[in-house]
């Protein structure tokens, strides 16, 4: 049961500068000099050095060490303190890990991931674990009784690391993370980094209900952005969001990879045939009850198996302060607002259904997709010829959307929005009519029509305009002609994430 008492803290002097160091958990093993950023352990009552730890990269996070807050765990409200900080990398993109100490003694994580976060605390897999290299992609897994899906299996590494910390891993050494995700929107992480494996379960969180005190406050600092001048005509290009992984060239719209940073060598390659989006960028729009900016577009193109007719979509990146990245998707049968999934979708009947937090989701698409124009900023290295093998289901929730690539499968959920809605939103009215899509009524699996169903429906019809063709003693006689529309379903928030760890 918590109580309003804490544990003793031990603080003793840094080993490197003599400032004081403070441990607030009798957990905790190492710590980050806040002075000098030396590395310390703890050994008994005396800290050793052990070197000096890699500068924090900034990631605009509204988080800090010593914000406090309230977590709901097991029928408790808890409170908490975040006393730590943990910076990764993958291939797939960066995230950060906050240590959270609760007031009864135990230790959690916070994971905060471009603006996602998850809150998550050490649990017993009740079983010795394989290899990570056998947990692939997409396969179903069991832990403790409980399936669960494979939804990432990358190599991070420790980037750097600030505060009271329980566990260091070897700063820059590669290690093997693998992320599962249940139906009911659970998120069980398996840290490779250490022997045995760390395992740790949790959900989802908006920062709202963490009523967090002592966040940064958004005026303390005005970025004035990175700037460097395009590697293809020389135009000065600027990096607004410090988490951007690639964007565009605004002058000769150029993708540029920041894979090696700012300073370091940019690769670039060179966009024809340029897609202009109906929302420019940098605008503002009001969404949810939230002011959200257009950081970033992409349009792509999608083609079913078997079928030699494409379709195409753009998605909208928009980014807010405390509730990250969403995607704004303009399809042709309407506009929906999507964002990731924290669970993983179970799938049956042969991939036909979805399931997901007690919804069903029907099948409507199946198909292959490309990125085939971008502009502006991106928290995952965006590149034109992108590919992802993607499903689209609808059901009476909304939209259930999966990607896949060889490193992960990402879900996102959806609903529709009607184009007058988006345009009033962006303060785009004069232009609304430039808006209208296929949006009077929602999809819904209820609906029991599909592509199939449409090119039968438009056969049968031509089939009945031809016999009435040659029964009529019209000499004109004039041929029926035949078609089927295709209502595509885009994808619906689908994407190449940036990482979808915690």
């Amino acid at each position: 049961m918590a109580t309003d008492t804490p544990q003793r803290s031990y603080r003793a002097p840094c080993p490197g500068c003599g400032a004081p160091v403070e441990f607030k958990s009798a957990q905790s093993t190492h710590a980050v000099c806040g002075y000098c950023q030396s590395t310390v352990v703890r050994n008994g009552e005396v800290l050793q050095r052990l070197g000096k730890m890699a500068e924090l990269f900034d990631d605009h996070s509204p988080l800090q060490l010593n914000a406090s807050g309230r977590i709901a765990l097991d029928g408790q409200n808890l409170p908490f303190t975040l006393i730590g900080r943990l910076q990764y990398k993958a291939e797939t993109g960066t995230w950060t890990e906050w240590v959270a100490f609760l007031q009864d003694g135990s230790m959690a994580t916070l994971g905060e991931d471009n603006g996602a976060y998850v809150f998550t605390r050490s649990v017993d897999a009740g079983r010795q674990l394989p290899a990570a290299s056998q947990f692939r992609i997409g396969i179903t897994t069991a832990i403790n009784g409980k399936p669960y899906s494979v939804a990432a299996n990358v190599q991070a590494a420790l980037m750097s690391a600030q505060g009271e910390l329980p566990k260091l891993p070897a700063l820059g050494e590669k290690f093997s993370m693998v992320e599962l995700r249940s139906e009911d929107g659970e998120v069980l992480s398996i840290d490779y980094g250490s022997t045995p494996p760390k395992v740790e379960r949790g959900r989802a969180i908006q920062l709202e209900d963490l009523h967090l005190q002592g966040l940064k406050e958004e005026s303390v600092k005005e970025e004035k952005g990175r700037q460097f001048n395009c590697p293809h005509c020389g135009a000065p290009v600027t990096v607004k969001l410090s988490s951007t992984k690639s964007l565009t060239c605004p002058s000769c719209a150029s993708i540029i990879t920041l894979d090696s940073g700012v300073g370091g060598e940019l690769r670039h390659a060179l966009q024809q045939e340029p897609v202009q989006p109906l929302i420019p960028l940098g605008s503002l729009g009001q969404l949810e009850g939230v002011q959200w900016q257009v950081v970033g577009f992409q349009h792509r193109m999608g083609q079913e198996p078997g079928d030699d007719e494409q379709f195409g979509w753009s998605e909208y990146l928009l980014f807010h302060r405390k509730r990250g990245f969403c995607f704004l998707v303009d399809a042709e049968d309407g506009w929906s607002l999507v964002r990731p999934t924290t669970g993983a979708p179970k799938l049956a009947g042969g991939g036909k259904t979805a399931s997901y937090l007690g919804q069903s989701y029907q099948l409507q698409y199946s198909y292959k997709a490309e990125t085939t124009y971008v502009l502006g900023e991106f928290y995952w290295p965006v590149e034109r010829g992108q590919k992802t093998f993607n499903r689209d289901f609808a059901g009476p929730k909304g939209l259930l959307s999966m990607e896949q690539t060889p490193q992960e499968v990402t879900w996102s959920h959806g609903e529709k929005i009607t184009s007058d809605k988006v345009a009033a939103a962006f303060k785009l009215d004069a232009n609304k009519n430039l808006f209208k899509r296929q949006d009077a009524a929602p999809l819904s699996s209820s609906s029991g029509i599909g592509c199939g169903t449409l090119i039968l429906i438009a056969f049968v019809i031509l089939i009945i305009l031809v016999l009435l063709s040659t029964c009529s003693n019209n000499s004109s006689g004039g041929s029926g002609g035949g078609g089927s529309y295709r209502s595509s379903g885009g994808s619906f928030g689908g994407f190449s994430t940036g990482g979808g760890h915690k």
